[in-house]
């Protein structure tokens, strides 16, 4: 018997041992079944969110005087029954209330004991007013009680409101019979009763302040409230506005905010202007004064849901009417598009990592997305649409629906997903009414039980009830997460769409006005573009109908939108007969998610795309277990040219392939650069790697060519200098070189073999420095000896006599990068032992020969640096730049190299390490002037990337500032001003290192 009553138990959810004691205390069982006539009681029962927690309760009021009158009540009303065990079930601090004001039950009940119909305002309102002892029917009502006992009257009355509304909410959980309230009904309630609250504790105010007639306060309802959607839980968002007296005003909404805070909920007047910094009450024309000289676009956003909840209507009529002309306007400000990215920003950062999956407003696919692209294309449109202004996110959206400014489908799937997250929320408001956001963590499998009954979720078979609501949660939240393809881009592509009926059309000067307000400068160039892409009816257009909603999203996030639609279309133009181009673009979303990216920072990428485009490939996810060919390894990708090269036939194809192999690798390393996948040293190496090997394998066929069946009559050995001998190489930077000849054997005399490297050397810079669409390859041999004047090509001898009678300081100093790079090696070695004495003195330098370099560093930067640049942000002369940090590390070199082996190298961050463990610099030092040669480096390559062609000079502001911010490595949607402040404090630190260490001037 006793087995089977806690099988018959367990299956109406009563799981606790007291249960079945709890039931007979009642009446309601008997032997192993529900007691005679209290067999719906027991059903109703068991369909409570939780049918423990409600026994409970039941129990606690089963002391209570009350008891006899709800018992016999259950038997008969339906109602009662519906209502009171969700409510038990659902909220423990509802519960506690009826607990302890069991004479409340009648609210719950549908017999003659029940109370009239759910209250309207006015209702709500004189309610509360009778509380605390105030006159409903006064022109400015005035409570009889004051203090703590106001406090506490307004208290009960507020929960007693809250209880009928509650329960009436829960209804339908517990008794499928009973009429089910919509999510907006409630919201749109509970805003009233936080009116009728405001109300009922200004009231209180007048009779705590007594206040002169003159003074007059008007309560504005802001978020939620304003828009009549609060949730059970939530801050009354409010701005007060007064005539008359200042500080009496202040005093009355002071209060006003603690009555209600004490009795309520809590009151926030943040929204304010100036905030929390600003005065707590303005007059109407301070409020219009602020908003017309200093307002952020945001405050317009927030004042898109403001109307009057309480006190003098005549003057929350007018603050109303007055800052709607302002708020309508918002969309036309020049600073409209940098405002919304900064409010998308602040919500994402409010969202702490750890509760992403579970945050049900702020998260991804959340309430706080639906709303605020709700509110943004009631911003951009509503200036022309009057139906659109509604401070209802549901409402609005259904206008916006009904304007065929959102697809009907679409508002239609995002509003019922809106009420599901909505009704989510408030069930977790409810439970223990605390403000919360927050679904219950996946291993709380009873909470997660829980939440689902309580928001009417049944098991379909398949799954259980918590399955059903994680499925349910999951399908919203992705639905949610495609609202900017689907309420911004779609309706965008059918208004250029032949096909698209004349009812659901986005004019094209909607369409315009809201690509403009979502960041793109040319908007009808955009719908051009647009059009070109998905006009006909060929395979490719449809695939770019579907594609465009989520590239014109992506796009919208990068620094030049517009001229990455264009670099899109061109793109697409070149590839349009690449079949694997679209479908890849569709199957892989990564793909297309970072070719945005590249395409709305970059003019490089396109450029060189449109000639590579096998490069889209190696953007998807590498297979588990295999390389991210994005990221491959220098050494690796110098070989495979060379290797690719050499199977050429003849030399103009030979050099063609070197070409292009040249701008794949370059095109892969700059994708790999601004995805953030490199460092800058790594950037510097990939592409030093890249002309090395173009070197290496044109010089090697070049070779080949000039001798042409005959003899090879010289070695020739290439010697790397500069940045190329660095391994510094920029994206824009030209190759230093040297070259080096000997015979190739003894029946060849020196004036042959140079006369045949010469030759062969002027073909290898002749086919390498044709005009081409690609980044120039300058072979720059001006740093040999003699410069320009001099022979192109030495052999060792002629280079050991000049260096012997001629060699003047600044040589030695360019011979600290030399290193060999293609050619004869063992020459190349050769050409190295020559130079060590020379680039490494013994005996340092002499104080003459310190002055003489200092003295050509300063003529350098004084003749060569451009006119009208800025020496604070010009990347190679400026400041703490490229020159300042490499002369500092080369003076280093030439002084101390000879008596320290380990700065014997040639690249800059290697010699700033060694010369930090020699103790020639301080740790400190060596940090800041590495700090300063990045982020030079970073930068000059960034201006590479974004404008398409070379650059030392940072842009001053605008795109191509935003742009050049984003390609080193800031967010695009933050300010491009911290990019330049950043630099000029790590340059100017740099500097100061440099004036102390190079130029030897005490600080």
């Amino acid at each position: 018997m006793a087995d089977r009553t806690r099988t018959s138990l367990a299956r109406l959810g009563l799981t606790e041992p007291r249960a079945e004691d709890t039931l007979r205390e009642l009446g309601w069982w008997s032997g192993d079944s529900p007691a005679p006539g209290a067999d719906v009681v027991m059903w109703a029962l068991a369909r409570a969110p939780d049918p423990d927690l409600a026994l409970r309760q039941v129990e606690r009021l089963r002391a209570t005087g009350e008891w006899k009158a709800i018992d016999a009540e259950l038997r008969t009303d339906v109602g009662l029954r519906g209502r009171l065990f969700a409510l038990l079930g659902a909220s423990t601090a509802l519960g506690d209330h009826l607990v302890v004001h069991p004479d409340r039950w009648p609210l719950l009940a549908d017999g003659p004991t029940r109370q009239d119909p759910p209250p309207d305002l006015a209702r709500r309102t004189e309610n509360l007013l009778r509380a605390v002892g105030a006159d409903p029917a006064a022109e400015r009502p005035r409570a009889q009680m004051t203090g703590t006992a106001a406090v506490t009257a307004l208290r009960t009355a507020y929960r007693d409101e809250l209880l009928g509304l509650a329960s009436a909410d829960l209804a339908a959980v517990g008794e499928q019979s009973l009429p089910v309230m919509e999510v907006d009904e409630v919201a749109a309630q509970l805003a009233d009763l936080a009116s009728a609250a405001i109300r009922a504790a200004l009231a209180v105010a007048v009779e705590e302040v007594d206040p002169p007639e003159e003074v007059k306060l008007a309560v504005i309802g802001m978020g939620k409230c304003g828009g009549r959607e609060l949730n059970y839980v939530s801050d009354v968002d409010v701005i007060f506005v007064h005539s008359g007296d200042t500080q009496v005003a202040t005093k009355i909404a002071s209060k006003v905010m603690r009555i209600a805070g004490e009795a309520c909920f809590e009151v926030d007047a943040n929204l304010r202007p100036e905030g929390r910094q600003g005065a707590l009450v303005r007059t109407l024309e301070g409020h219009v004064s602020y908003y017309r000289r200093w307002a952020k676009t945001w405050e317009f956003q927030a004042l898109l849901k403001a109307r009057p909840i309480a006190g003098d209507a005549a003057l929350g009529q007018a603050y109303a009417e007055a800052v709607a002309p302002m708020v309508w306007s918002a969309a036309g400000r020049d600073d409209f598009v940098h405002d919304v990215q900064a409010m998308r920003r602040r919500v994402e950062e409010h969202v702490r990592p750890d509760h992403a999956e579970r945050e049900l407003k702020l998260g991804r696919g959340g309430l706080r997305d639906v709303e605020f692209a709700v509110q943004l294309l009631q911003l951009v449109h509503g200036r022309t649409d009057e139906t659109l202004r509604s401070p209802s996110t549901l409402d609005a959206l259904a206008a916006l629906s009904a304007g065929g400014y959102v697809g009907r489908d679409d508002g239609a799937n995002l509003a019922a997903s809106y009420r599901f997250l909505r009704l989510l929320e408030h069930r977790l408001q409810l439970q223990k009414m605390r403000r919360t956001h927050l679904l219950p963590a996946k291993d709380d499998l009873d909470g997660l039980r829980w939440l689902a009954r309580a928001s009417r979720l049944r098991a379909d078979g398949k799954h259980d009830v918590v399955g059903v609501l994680m499925n349910e949660w999951q399908r919203n939240a992705r639905r949610v997460r495609r609202l900017h393809e689907k309420l911004f881009y779609r309706p965008l592509l059918e208004s250029v769409s032949r096909l698209a009926a004349d009812d659901t059309r986005l004019p094209e000067k909607a369409a315009a006005a809201r690509f403009k307000a979502l960041g793109w400068a040319s908007p009808e160039g955009a719908l051009g573009h647009l059009r070109a892409l998905t006009g006909g009816v060929s395979r490719a257009a449809s695939i770019q109908q579907t594609l465009l909603p989520v590239l014109l999203e992506e796009l919208a996030a990068t620094p030049d939108p517009d001229r990455g639609l264009l670099a899109y279309r061109q793109v697409s133009e070149a590839l349009a007969t690449t079949p694997w181009y679209l479908r890849l673009l569709r199957d892989e979303g990564q793909v297309a998610e970072r070719l945005m990216y590249l395409l709305g920072t970059s003019a490089l990428v396109p450029d060189l795309l449109v000639r590579a485009p096998e490069i889209l490939r190696v953007l998807a996810t590498p297979v588990a277990g295999q390389p991210d060919e994005l990221t491959r390894d220098p050494a690796a990708v110098g070989q495979g040219l060379i290797a690719a090269v050499a199977r050429q036939h003849d030399l103009t194809a030979a050099v063609a392939s070197a070409r292009s192999l040249r701008r794949h690798e370059m095109l892969r390393v700059a994708c790999a650069d601004l995805l953030g996948s490199l460092s800058v040293a790594e950037v510097c190496e990939a592409l030093s790697t890249i002309w090395v090997a173009v070197l290496r394998a044109t010089l090697a066929a070049t070779i080949k060519d000039v001798a042409a069946g005959g003899e090879v009559r010289a070695r020739i050995a290439v010697i790397g200098m500069g940045r190329l001998g660095g391994a510094e190489l920029g994206y824009s930077s030209d190759a230093d070189v040297m070259f080096v000849c000997e015979p190739a054997g003894d029946g060849f005399t020196d004036g042959e073999a140079v006369k045949f490297a010469t030759s062969v050397v002027e073909g290898v810079r002749r086919r390498l420095g044709a005009p081409s669409p690609d980044p120039a390859l300058e072979v720059d041999a001006d740093l040999r000896p003699e410069g320009r004047s001099g022979p192109l090509v030495r052999t060792l001898h002629s280079y050991r006599e000049y260096y012997a009678r001629w060699s003047e300081v600044w040589e030695s100093q360019a011979l600290l990068r030399a290193r060999p790079v293609a050619g004869d090696a063992p020459l190349g070695r050769a050409f190295m032992e020559l130079i060590e004495p020379i680039r490494y003195p013994a005996d340092g330098l002499t104080t003459a020969q310190v002055t003489e370099i200092r003295r050509i560093k300063a003529r350098v930067d004084d003749e060569r640096l451009p006119r009208g640049a800025d020496r604070g942000t010009h990347t190679k002369l400026g400041h703490g730049g490229l020159a300042d940090v490499e002369w500092t590390v080369q003076l280093l070199q030439l002084q101390h190299a000879g008596d320290i082996p380990e700065l014997r190298t040639t690249s800059t961050l290697e010699g700033l390490r060694e010369a930090a463990e020699a103790g020639l610099i301080t740790a400190d030092d060596a940090y800041e002037l590495r700090a300063g040669w990045e982020a030079a480096t970073r930068a000059r390559n960034a201006i590479m990337l974004v404008k398409g062609k070379p650059g030392d000079q940072l842009p001053r502001s605008g795109r191509e500032l935003s742009a050049v911010a984003v390609a080193s490595g800031y967010p695009n949607d933050g300010d491009p001003g911290a990019f330049l402040d950043d630099y000029r404090r790590t340059t100017r630190r740099a500097r100061a290192v440099v004036e102390r260490v190079f130029y030897g001037w005490s600080t």
